[in-house]
């Protein structure tokens, strides 16, 4: 009887063990084949394009050892989107710098979800914005650092690159295309430049124009003071809609800026400026009523667009305390 009883157990523990081992096999050709499925789609291009089934069979389900970047945008000109070219155009980049670098592997992959063809996904995930860049680790779900903060680091390629290696530990080195627009722009302007200097030269006192220069300078001051080199370093965005579903020209935080922000702080201060001109310039003039009309444009335009440069200010600098003329 006792022979029977470990006949009987031994044929059990056989069972089980048997289809353990099937369930582990079976799962390690799943994953398997999906990542050769992963693979043979990265041959034919660098950004994988997913919709809501996708997404289940490559992401949501498990098991998974690889990691997966998804850029859900919104690429429709029904949706005005107005950044959403820029930021794939960056994104592309990025995922061609890592499609044909030596650091290429199957541990990471770069999809696209558009929400026309995935707004299953944007519910499931709660998003009500785009472009989201959303790093899917290998195990586990993801956290707050792994959605991309691009309304205060920007998109570009190497800032994505930069994001990915600190998820991932991956390195991307960025190749862009060539671009000889700048390298042709300054040439054509050097020649015409040249070719300006040589019809007149016999008549150069125009260098010698202080007013000119002055121009020149203040334009130069305008362009630094505005943010022009943070939008050359971090690459924002020109705009991006706001929380209510509007678009924001004013980026909300002190770290941060938007590109159509510094034309609007360029311009900002370009009138207070042109209405320090006109202040000074009314003294001089032997006409009293002129000189009075022109003290008066020049007290209006410093007055208006001091307040207005000072209420972005205050609304970039939360808690400020000080107005003038404007909220």
């Amino acid at each position: 009887m006792k022979i029977i009883l470990v006949l009987i157990s031994f044929i059990a523990l056989s069972g089980v063990y048997y289809v353990h081992g099937q369930s582990k096999t079976k799962n390690a050709q799943s994953l398997n084949e999906k990542v050769q499925l992963l693979l043979d789609m990265n041959m034919k291009r660098s950004v994988l394009k997913f919709n809501g089934n996708k997404f289940k069979d490559f992401i949501k389900t498990t098991p998974r050892n690889y990691s997966v970047i998804v850029m859900f945008t919104a690429m429709a000109p029904a949706r005005q989107c107005v950044i959403c070219r820029h930021a794939h155009d960056e994104y592309t980049i990025a995922a061609n710098s890592y499609r044909h670098s030596s650091a290429y592997s199957n541990k990471l992959f770069f999809a696209m979800i558009d929400f026309d063809e995935g707004s299953d996904v944007f519910q499931l995930l709660r998003l009500n914005t785009a472009p989201v860049f959303m790093h899917f680790p290998a195990k586990g779900k993801p956290k707050g650092a792994d959605t991309m903060d691009i309304q205060r680091i920007g998109f570009s390629a190497e800032l994505i690159a930069k994001w990915i290696q600190e998820r991932t530990d991956i390195q991307i080195r960025i190749f862009r295309p060539p671009n000889y627009s700048g390298t042709v722009a300054v040439v054509m302007l050097m020649s015409l430049v040249a070719g300006f200097l040589y019809l007149r030269r016999n008549n150069l006192e125009f260098l010698y124009n202080k007013q000119l220069w002055s121009l020149l300078a203040v334009m130069f001051c305008f362009i630094f003071i505005s943010g022009q080199m943070w939008n050359h370093i971090r690459s924002p965005p020109f705009l991006h809609k706001s929380s209510n579903g509007g678009v924001s020209y004013i980026h909300g935080s002190s770290q941060g800026q938007l590109v159509v922000e510094t034309y609007i702080v360029m311009f900002l201060h370009a009138m207070i400026v042109l209405g320090m001109v006109i202040l000074t310039e009314s003294g001089n003039q032997t006409d009293m009523k002129k000189g009075r009309i022109m003290a008066i444009v020049g007290l209006v335009l410093v007055s208006v667009f001091f307040s207005l440069i000072l209420s972005v200010f205050r609304t970039k600098a939360q808690g400020y305390p000080y107005s003038f003329l404007f909220k």
